[in-house]
């Protein structure tokens, strides 16, 4: 007998366990937590996640997860929402490309808040996110969705379920039918990426992490989804991705690598294709100082220039979450400040007059050599024209982060204090930083969310 793709996913969810992670795939789960807390104390203070968060309080009863910047407690899926609001809205968490691009850190606040509710131990989330991890990410590597119109965190909701039915300790019958719940629900539009970008786009994946959770308590206590979500006759595969697919070796399986290696974190706060640019720009303002700009090329690859080139609004942005999504602003921005931060997006930054009029005079092009490098590389070139005749340009394939090129614990640490010590000072921003990177040791994860009361 066949099994079915959330069979298959179901059989890893429920034998995987911590003792079965090598070494290299614990440090690495550690630090994409220790990344993903720095960016939620980023995003304090920030409307869409202070509308998450007014949500979550009116109806709070107490529950058992804690809610990131309030002292009110709430149930396990509605801190899922909360959280993951933070983790994602600065878009500064980590990223994974492939057939489908996404977050997958965007599924940690939400196995964070079902962990604590469990009393679950450091151990047990380690393991549930490296189920989560490999999960959505096998699911990306299958078919884009993009182009179909349809979200990436349709990968998000049901790579969650499966790293929640790790941590609910569900047999293979039940996680199967996680997997059903949320696969049947997973589809989300692309519109929340396309053109101008409203408060959704940092919401969309906390949404879809809140549904894996929460599909998961359900087939807890013995709801059953449709089967086959993937094959079926209106199933995941036909409807969603297009076409029938299989579902890739997991990480783990006969010695086959994690995918999690393969995950890139952000040194920067803007949508990952254009990292390499930034590095690019910066080591152009490096070489002309304070020379006028005249004009500025930018080369990219398809996939960069559909995502954050190619609308109109791209051009002329004016909202954060488009700003971010920008490969003109961001270029220029970074060009003009010799670096790009969370201040970067200040409504007085989008409508200066020195970087609209710079951004008309900004070229983006795409160069087919560097398809040819995707989504192994993130290629960008940025060439600066001065106004004393200079053409000054720089080249960048494997931008810092990627996993190629990867961040130094001592670069990681530096990111989540820049981020958390102006909201929780500098001294329990150091706490709460020791205890992160200590999470294989932690047996109270309290001691991790009880800083999230702002």
């Amino acid at each position: 007998m066949v099994r079915t793709a959330a069979r298959l996913i179901a059989e890893y969810s429920s034998s995987l366990s911590f003792r079965d992670l090598p070494e290299q795939v614990v440090r690495e789960v550690v630090r994409r937590f220790v990344d993903s807390l720095g960016v939620m104390y980023g995003a304090h203070g920030s409307e869409p996640l202070e509308a998450a968060r007014r949500a979550a309080e009116r109806f709070a009863s107490g529950g058992p997860s804690s809610l990131f910047g309030s002292k009110a407690k709430s149930s396990p899926d509605w801190a899922a929402f909360v959280n993951g609001v933070a983790v994602r809205y600065l878009d500064f968490n980590d990223t994974y490309l492939s057939r489908e691009a996404l977050h997958p850190s965007d599924m940690i606040p939400g196995l964070l808040a079902l962990a604590e509710a469990l009393g679950a131990t450091g151990r047990d989330l380690i393991a549930s996110i490296a189920v989560a991890y490999e999960v959505a990410l096998a699911l990306a590597d299958t078919a884009t969705l993009r182009d179909r119109g349809y979200d990436h965190v349709a990968y998000i909701a049901i790579g969650a379920a499966a790293g929640a039915s790790r941590l609910l300790g569900l047999d293979p019958e039940r996680a199967e039918q996680a997997v059903n719940i949320a696969g049947v629900n997973a589809a989300a539009l692309r519109q929340t990426r396309a053109g101008e970008l409203s408060m959704w786009k940092g919401c969309a994946a906390a949404n879809a992490s809140r549904h894996g959770v929460f599909a998961a308590l359900l087939a807890s206590n013995g709801m059953t989804g449709p089967s086959p979500i993937f094959e079926g006759e209106m199933g995941f595969w036909r409807v969603v991705a297009g076409g029938m697919h299989q579902l890739p070796r997991l990480g783990g399986v006969d010695g086959e690598p994690f995918r999690l290696l393969r995950t890139s974190i952000k040194r920067w706060p803007v949508e990952y294709h254009s990292m390499s640019a930034v590095e690019a720009a910066i080591r152009i303002k490096e070489r002309i100082g304070s020379a006028a700009i005249e004009s500025i090329e930018i080369a990219t690859f398809t996939v960069s220039h559909k995502i954050i080139a190619k609308d109109p609004e791209k051009w002329r942005p004016r909202t954060r979450e488009t700003a971010d999504h920008s490969l003109p602003y961001i270029t220029v921005r970074t060009l003009l400040d010799g670096d790009i931060w969370t201040d970067s997006y200040t409504p007085d930054k989008l409508s200066d007059p020195r970087l609209l009029e710079l951004m008309s005079r900004t070229r983006v092009e795409v160069d087919p050599r560097y398809d040819e490098l995707y989504p192994e590389a993130v290629p960008n070139r940025v060439s600066v024209r001065t106004s004393d005749g200079r053409t000054v340009t720089e080249e960048v394939i494997y931008p810092s982060g990627h996993f190629r090129n990867p961040m130094t614990d001592r670069q990681l640490s530096e990111k989540f204090l820049r981020l958390a010590s102006p909201v929780l000072g500098r001294e329990r921003a150091e706490e709460l930083h020791g205890l992160a990177w200590r999470l294989p040791e932690l047996d109270d994860l309290s001691r991790i969310t009880s800083h999230f009361a702002l």
